[in-house]
């Protein structure tokens, strides 16, 4: 790929990574938040829990559907206008679904806030590889990914103790200002850099047709179900099993961001590395995570180190996004993009099949063997992801390119 950049002198990469992690702060935050706050809204709109999960899944679902769509569309408009009208949408949603008056429009703004996250993340990760040595684009791409991380510290318990204190509502409401803000960043800081040189929307859809970019992203779809099957339904957890105060969940909810944080940064070092070998390290180690969470919800203290484990593996997203730079070749937004739709498939997964479990009776902490399952589930089909991989270098009779 080939990006065409007329960059400002005095513009460090460090401020255009910060201006692109803001974004993902405010994506992260309005994410992460929704789950923590659907005890709230469940309640103040008459709902069940796994019926308010929909809002939720709906979210993903938004995401799915806009991230491959926008990528194709917008393929030939330059990056930084791009991703300021995408934060424009964004805030948008949010506003609207801070104003929702019944349960179906705040289904449908929130997929219309979906729209755009895929789009934002997948731009944003290539503006940021572009800025660095080949080297440290896992790093840099995980330094934009920690907005989303650092929301989990931040962002998230803050929205689940302002609509504990003052309603759900201005959970959605405080994205939609910090989405303005990171449009006035992107402005300032991010440089003008023109789309791939002769990309269109054919090309891009070329992505749908290699077999390595179909198969890691399904083994991001399935992958990391497991991490929303319990983080969807962690706040009820520790409500009604753990049985602690209301009070105490956003102080857990950031207890989860710090491990997702430094976990992102480790497993993006560990992938600058050995790509393949992170990526099965940490299947593996979300899998072993989310077993031990049934044992250890009875108590708070259990619970938070489990609960810093589950975090922990959520790098998972920084090493699938940079394998899809190797495996994309030209065809590198909508790969990109098309990441964060199948991030979002296992967002509607995972709550989908942990309310399943729920409703049939084998509890709350059943969520964790859920997502057990489906890290394992992500783990078989990186495997044999690989193996083809392998094999098409074989058969081609050229090596196959260095992803570990």
């Amino acid at each position: 790929m080939t990006d065409q950049l007329d960059t400002p002198r005095h513009t460090h990469p460090a401020l255009v990574i910060l201006a692109l992690a803001m974004g993902a702060f405010a994506i992260g935050t309005t994410e992460f938040a929704a789950m923590s706050l659907v005890p709230y809204f469940a309640r103040d709109l008459g709902l069940t829990e796994p019926e308010a999960g929909h809002a939720i899944s709906t979210y993903a679902l938004g995401v799915v559907v806009g991230a491959p769509v926008i990528a194709v569309l917008a393929a030939k408009l330059p990056r930084r206008a791009l991703l300021i009208g995408l934060m424009a949408l964004f805030a948008v949603g949010n506003a609207l679904s801070a104003m929702a008056p019944t349960y179906p429009l705040l289904l449908l703004f929130r997929f219309i806030s979906g729209l755009p996250h895929g789009a934002y993340f997948g731009i944003a990760a290539l503006v940021a590889a572009s800025m660095v040595p080949a080297n440290r684009r896992a790093q840099s791409v995980a330094l934009v990914m920690s907005g989303l991380t650092v929301a989990t510290i931040i962002g998230v318990p803050l929205a689940n103790w302002l609509g504990q204190a003052f309603g759900w509502r201005t959970g959605f409401a405080i994205v939609s200002v910090l989405a303005i803000i990171t449009m006035a960043l992107v402005a300032l800081y991010a440089p003008h850099q023109k789309a791939a040189e002769g990309a269109s929307p054919m090309r891009e859809l070329g992505a749908l047709r290699r077999p390595q970019v179909l198969l890691t992203l399904l083994t991001g779809a399935i992958g990391f179900g497991g991490l929303f099957a319990v983080y969807t339904y962690i706040a009820s957890t520790m409500i009604e099993v753990t049985r602690v105060s209301e009070h105490l969940v956003p102080v857990v909810l950031a207890v989860f961001g710090v491990g997702m944080t430094v976990g992102n940064l480790f497993w993006a070092w560990a992938a600058d590395r050995s790509l393949n070998k992170a990526a099965i390290g940490a299947l593996l180690f979300s899998a072993f995570a989310l077993a031990l969470f049934p044992m250890a919800a009875g108590n708070v203290w259990t619970l938070s180190v489990v609960v810093v484990m589950i975090g922990f593996a959520g790098g998972l997203g920084t090493i699938l996004q940079t394998r899809l730079m190797d495996v994309a070749g030209d065809a590198q937004a909508l790969a990109a993009a098309a990441h964060h739709s199948a991030f979002n498939m296992a967002n509607a997964l995972g709550p989908w099949l942990g309310g399943l479990a729920i409703s049939a009776g084998y509890g709350l902490t059943s969520t964790g063997w859920i997502g057990m399952c489906l890290s394992l589930g992500g783990l078989a089909i990186f495997l044999v992801t690989l193996a083809l991989h392998k094999r098409e270098g074989e058969v081609g009779g050229q090596p196959v390119p260095a992803c570990g």
